[in-house]
């Protein structure tokens, strides 16, 4: 009984820190929505050091596996991750107008893709792939409309809502896993 007591603290405990991650995304989230700018330099920031950090990496992975056949494919592609981390840290708006300039250029063909496909084809999901096409076309001529000036924030909204989004799934997984785990236990194993 001791042992599937702690069990289920303990596991009640893991969905509280899940609640916990969850809400700090949400705020960072929110402050990103807030203070776009500031998002879109941090994110690119982040990427160039992720880049570089990843180009270190596997260069010592290569040279830990130097007599392998793939060691100059792997230094070729650390080198290439190095000296991407290095441009997008020295040259971070650049980075953000080409990335935002790569969005609205995707956010376009897709939407074409879309809205071409849903009339040739004319599935049973016809309206949806319509809409979701129109949309994309949309969103992609929003951005290049205000190009270079929409680099300023369009990547900071994108990567503030993937945190907003992300700790609120995680923040539902917690508060549903506690429940779960208050349900499944015994009445006298319930956590406080």
């Amino acid at each position: 009984m001791a042992d599937t007591t702690q069990d289920v603290k303990k596991l009640s405990r893991s969905f509280a820190r899940l609640v916990l991650l969850g809400a700090i995304l949400v705020i960072g989230g929110v402050v990103g929505l807030i203070y776009t700018g500031v998002a879109t330099l941090t994110s690119m920031l982040l990427f160039g050091w992720l880049l570089l950090i990843g180009g270190v990496v596997g260069l010592l992975n290569a040279v830990q596996w130097r007599k392998s056949n793939y060691f100059w494919l792997g230094v070729v592609v650390a080198a290439l991750n190095i000296a991407a981390g290095v441009v997008v840290l020295r040259h971070p708006e650049g980075t953000a107008q080409t990335l935002t300039m790569f969005a609205a250029l995707l956010f376009l063909t897709g939407g074409l893709f879309r809205l071409v496909g849903s009339v040739v084809v004319r599935g049973p999901q016809f309206g949806w792939t319509l809409v979701q096409g129109a949309f994309g076309l949309l969103l992609g001529i929003l951005v290049l409309v205000d190009w270079p000036e929409s680099s300023r924030y369009v990547l900071g909204v994108f990567f503030s809502l993937a945190l907003l989004f992300d700790g609120l799934g995680l923040i539902a997984i917690g508060i549903g896993g506690r429940r779960v785990v208050s349900m499944v236990a015994e009445p006298e194993n319930r956590p406080e």
